[in-house]
């Protein structure tokens, strides 16, 4: 098995860190059938990659032996921004029969989070997506882990997230706030429910937290009230 740290530039913060857990339980009742979760977004860096990452380390924290996969075949953004360490072997290589799943899996420094990088750019990332040996991939993988989270394309881009979704338990659609219009996040949602793959919610993401109106209250209250617990906090946080 390959290893890596994992290295997060943003500082810890209250409000986030409670945020994502609430995403985790959310998720958790949805049903117990529900351990392969698909991340997606509408466009290019609305925080999906983030999302995901933060996601599994959520679960991982409450004692879920969690897998996450860089599907991101095209454009990883998680290679380049959280890894630590030689990652030889990624999805690619275990998609085209040249590495077997424990080859491609890697072991964190955090307890219980494991990572499969996405690997080279293959000229065919749709099809290996939506083929039968990732299916067969995720089907093993269940057997080792309790969840999956899955980073993919924004589905506004290509189709790769929509054929990676229909082998997924369920979706969860990041949004960026007042950057994505809602006629194209219908459109979007659209796409998702044609394959058949449940929609368990959606993130808003990257709220300003010091704007005017219900979230500018909302986060100065407890910006106060949890300030001289835990510090400072920036101004663009995510809500789940």
């Amino acid at each position: 098995m390959q290893s890596v740290s994992l290295h997060f530039d943003q500082e810890e913060d209250y409000r986030a860190r409670e945020a994502f857990k609430t995403l985790r339980s959310n998720i958790e009742f949805c049903g117990e059938e529900i351990r392969v979760i698909a991340i997606t977004s509408c466009t290019p860096n609305e925080g999906k990659s983030s999302i995901a990452m933060e996601v599994a380390r959520a679960f991982s924290e409450a004692g879920n032996r969690t897998l996450l996969i860089d599907a991101d075949m095209r454009k990883s953004v998680l290679m380049g921004r959280y890894k630590t360490g030689a990652v030889k072997l990624g999805l690619t290589h275990s998609l085209i029969g040249r590495a077997d799943y424990k080859e491609i899996i890697c072991s964190t420094n955090l307890s219980r989070l494991y990572m499969i990088f996405s690997g080279p750019v293959p000229p065919n990332p749709s099809e290996l997506l939506g083929g039968d040996k990732f299916i067969a991939l995720l089907k093993t993988l269940k057997e080792v882990f309790d969840y999956i989270i899955v980073d993919t394309p924004p589905l506004g881009s290509v189709i790769d997230a929509a054929v990676t979704a229909k082998s997924c338990d369920g979706t969860v659609l990041v949004v960026e706030s007042n950057a994505v219009s809602y006629k194209f996040a219908q459109r979007v949602k659209e796409q998702l429910d044609k394959t058949g793959c449940r929609i368990l919610g959606t993130v808003l993401n990257k709220v300003d937290m010091s704007s005017k109106g219900y979230y500018g209250h909302y986060g100065k209250y407890y910006g106060k009230y949890y300030g001289k617990y835990y510090g400072k906090y920036g101004k663009e946080k995510t809500r789940a």
